[in-house]
């Protein structure tokens, strides 16, 4: 019998991971992909507590999961298929086992956002990216444009801009939503252009991206971008597909729970971009995962003896 198990790997999990066998429960992690998450897709994190210089979402992923194993983690590279949260025991399924546990924490993390355009899906990997960090090296000397005013676009196009000969960023406002350090910067580079007030409205190209068309939305101006690479940097939707019906939820799919991470379901907890709040950043993921893991100690001692 498990005392927690996690699923997924991102900086919440590993941190409830680490929290739980530090505190001396047993626990499994669960991560379908890679350990870090959205973190470690980041190219460069310089906001996070400690760490003076700047350093790489790989390299910052890879410390969190040697941190998290140093307690003896156990974390398994297994796609978890169903969850059972009814009951005092609770049930987590995978392809190849099930699982008894006395508490869940949900912390699946989010995914980027798609814009719905034609072609879309259809060029994902051949022109098409959400993960400038992991693509943009393919793009040496070329031009790219990426879509969104956040600090994720900003950080996306100087880090193409490493890179690529020029950078578009396309921004539907006529101002960024991004940190003020990250706006001096990019509009001080001489390889980036900003579109404002610019949405994309289709992707040109057969078998590739070839360019794409923008519309200006104050001048309705119309225009043509020749492109060889696009990369889409508007936000994310949470990964809650496995609990959908099980956990409440707000309208657009993230969990609900108050400050110790609890749901609506006893014994299960949800921490990290899962979970609906106002700021989604590797400090807070930290911080759910912390409290998620107390909170699930202290139910465990309340209805376990």
């Amino acid at each position: 019998m498990n005392d927690i198990i996690i699923i997924g790997g991102g900086i919440a999990g590993l941190t409830a991971g680490m929290y739980a066998k530090r505190g001396g429960m047993e626990t499994l992690l669960f991560e379908k992909m890679f350990v870090g998450g959205q973190a470690a897709t980041t190219y460069s994190i310089e906001n996070y507590p400690g760490f003076i210089e700047p350093i790489s979402g790989p390299d910052f992923a890879m410390r969190m999961e040697e941190h998290a194993r140093k307690f003896g983690l156990e974390i398994f590279y297994d796609e978890v298929k169903e969850v059972v949260v009814d009951g005092k025991i609770k049930k987590v399924i995978t392809d190849n086992k099930e699982y008894e546990t006395k508490t869940i924490i949900l912390a699946m993390g989010a995914s980027p956002k798609m814009l719905g355009l034609e072609k879309e899906e259809q060029f994902r990997g051949r022109g098409v990216s959400y993960c400038a960090t992991c693509d943009g090296t393919f793009y040496k000397d070329k031009v790219t444009a990426v879509v969104g005013g956040g600090d994720t676009a900003v950080e996306d196009a100087m880090f193409l801009a490493q890179y690529a000969s020029k950078v578009y960023l396309i921004h539907r406002r006529d101002q960024l939503r991004a940190s003020k350090i990250l706006q001096d910067r990019i509009l001080a580079h001489p390889k980036i252009e900003i579109l404002w007030d610019t949405v994309v409205e289709s992707i040109v190209g057969e078998e590739e991206v070839e360019g794409i068309t923008v519309k200006n939305l104050k001048t309705e101006e119309r225009s043509q971008l020749e492109l060889d690479g696009f990369f889409i940097a508007i936000g994310i939707q949470p990964n809650s597909e496995l609990v959908k019906g099980k956990i409440q939820m707000s309208d657009d799919g993230f969990v609900l729970a108050g400050e110790t991470m609890a749901t609506n379901v006893p014994g299960v907890f949800v921490v990290g971009d899962l979970r609906y709040k106002q700021i989604w950043q590797l400090v807070t993921a930290a911080s759910d995962g912390a409290v998620g893991t107390l909170s699930a100690q202290r139910y465990i001692m309340e209805n376990f003896e």
